[in-house]
């Protein structure tokens, strides 16, 4: 189910004359169309700097989207630029369900992080309230204590002994596995980042398994691997517009591929 149908630029302010500063300077938005979403997964791709990252940063601030990181994006201090375009995005809604939530690769980290303290955080009051209430009745103490057990639990029952404990691949896929729920709308800036190969492949069938249960993904991406989702509407940033393109067409495949082929024609190179 598309849910974010269209994203366009409003033009500048009449008042507002100076030079076009970042991010709008950049060739990506300044002359950016209007982007249409007719696909249940829409793939950003482009060379670092070209601004797919920038541009799915400003629609999660527009479209108030949760931040699954370690900053919101409508707080994050280094997003100041980025919250100026989001002001002028204008996004039309088929449908509009709240689900979802925009999540960049490097800020996962910091998710994780805060799990690890609000896990921590729970033991020690727990400890805290067990000694405090090392008098009472085993009833009273059972009341006293169950909010803390309960919030622990819930915790492991999610995310087991907690997604610092296991890979970045592992609790990468972990954390996408049990944050994905049907007619969600999500905005991933580089997933493949800490995933391997095969764990590329596993998370495509993650997102095969929400589409079907009306969900809507917006992913910048490097990965051939994800750009090669099926049915899915692939923008290409490293042209003025940008515009749609088709797999065979990219780059980042035809590079790859010729690379796979004949290793020793680009290393001897080197």
């Amino acid at each position: 189910m598309i849910q974010l149908s269209t994203v366009a630029l409003r033009p500048p302010p009449d008042h507002d004359p100076a030079a076009p500063a970042f991010p709008f300077a950049l060739p990506a938005i300044r002359s950016l169309p209007v982007l249409r979403l007719d696909t249940a997964v829409t793939l950003f791709v482009g060379e670092n700097g070209s601004g797919k990252s920038t541009l799915l940063e400003a629609i999660a601030i527009a479209s108030r989207a949760i931040t699954a990181g370690s900053a919101e994006a409508v707080e994050d201090p280094s997003l100041e630029g980025v919250r100026a375009l989001a002001t002028r995005l204008r996004l039309s809604w088929a449908t509009r369900k709240h689900r979802g939530f925009y999540l960049r690769a490097e800020d996962f980290f910091g998710y994780a992080k805060r799990l690890a303290e609000l896990k921590t955080g729970l033991e020690r009051e727990l400890a805290e309230a067990e000694i405090r209430h090392a008098g009472a009745s085993d009833y009273a103490r059972s009341l006293a204590l169950a909010p803390y057990r309960k919030e622990l639990a819930a915790l492991r029952a999610r995310y087991g002994e907690g997604l610092d404990a296991q890979s970045h691949g592992e609790s990468f896929l972990r954390f996408f596995a049990e944050r994905f729920v049907p007619g969600g709308l999500y905005l991933l800036d580089e997933p493949e980042a800490p995933l391997s190969p095969s764990r590329q492949l596993a998370f495509l069938a993650l997102v095969k398994d929400m589409t079907a249960r009306d969900g809507q993904f917006v992913i910048a991406t490097h990965s051939p691997i994800l750009l090669s989702y099926p049915g899915a509407t692939i923008w290409s940033f490293d042209r003025e517009p940008i515009a749609p393109v088709a797999y065979e067409e990219l780059e980042h495949v035809t590079l790859t591929r010729d690379f796979l082929r004949d290793p020793e024609a680009y290393l001897r190179h080197l």
